[in-house]
């Protein structure tokens, strides 16, 4: 693509535009806004991800990923507003699930531990898996709310805050996952996902583009998995004091 090309495709812009325009939204303003930080930002990791593509060094490489879980873990913080140490908790969920998976990928030989191949499949990893995370933290916030009197007789009658909470726990943890699930239901079918796309277009055969999104599928489905399942245990004592009682 063009320099040329691009910058006729950027016409379509105008549309979203006239639209607020003639609708009176007001979002005129706001969505140029947003296209200007999309470019600057996107050309600025673009020149970052050069460089680092050219180091191609293994330490830079897991420093980089420890960087995105971070800013992932950051973004989930205004969902566990009601829990202890929300960042630390999403922290260790999103980078111990992203780890794991990538090296399930990178030990089984489908991608190689380089910078190039390794980077990119981190940051689809560490972004569905803080999208399911804060799920089961909003999740959590409104069934203890919810759910308070049933906890509390479950805890009057001698149950342990692990029995009076394992209910809520198991239908965050399903209701975080289903969304990733129904997604992969839907491909192929509803979608051409972003990097089966990619890769066609990039001229690659349909079925090697179809091998390597299968490959996202069971990464996406895993990595979510484990950080929901982290996080969920490690968070839920939060709406507990010390004397066992619901805050």
């Amino acid at each position: 693509m063009s320099t040329i090309s691009l910058i006729m495709a950027s016409s379509l812009i105008a549309i979203p535009i006239l639209i607020s325009h003639r609708e009176k939204l007001g979002l005129g303003k706001e969505i140029i806004i947003s296209i200007l930080r999309a470019i600057i930002q996107l050309v600025i990791v673009g020149y970052i991800l050069d460089t680092i593509f050219k180091l191609d060094n293994k330490i830079v490489i897991i420093v980089l990923i420890f960087v995105m879980s971070i800013n992932a873990s950051l973004n989930t913080v205004k969902r566990g507003e009601n829990i202890n140490n929300v960042f630390l908790i999403s922290l260790i969920s999103i980078f111990t699930g992203s780890i794991i998976t990538m090296s399930v990928l990178i030990f089984s030989g489908v991608i190689k531990f380089t910078s190039s191949e390794v980077i990119p499949i981190a940051g689809m990893i560490i972004s569905n898996s803080m999208v399911a995370v804060g799920l089961s933290y909003r999740n959590l916030n409104t069934s203890f709310s919810l759910r308070r009197a049933e906890v509390e007789t479950k805890l009057s009658l001698g149950a342990s805050v692990k029995e009076s909470s394992k209910e809520i726990l198991s239908e965050s943890i399903k209701i975080a996952i289903i969304p990733t699930i129904d997604s992969a239901k839907m491909l192929g079918i509803v979608s051409l996902p972003g990097m089966m796309t990619g890769l066609i277009l990039g001229g690659v055969s349909p079925i090697m583009a179809v091998k390597f999104q299968i490959m996202v599928t069971f990464m996406i489905i895993s990595s979510a998995s484990i950080s929901i399942l982290i996080s969920a245990y490690l968070s839920y004592k939060s709406f507990y004091n010390k004397r066992c009682q619901l805050v």
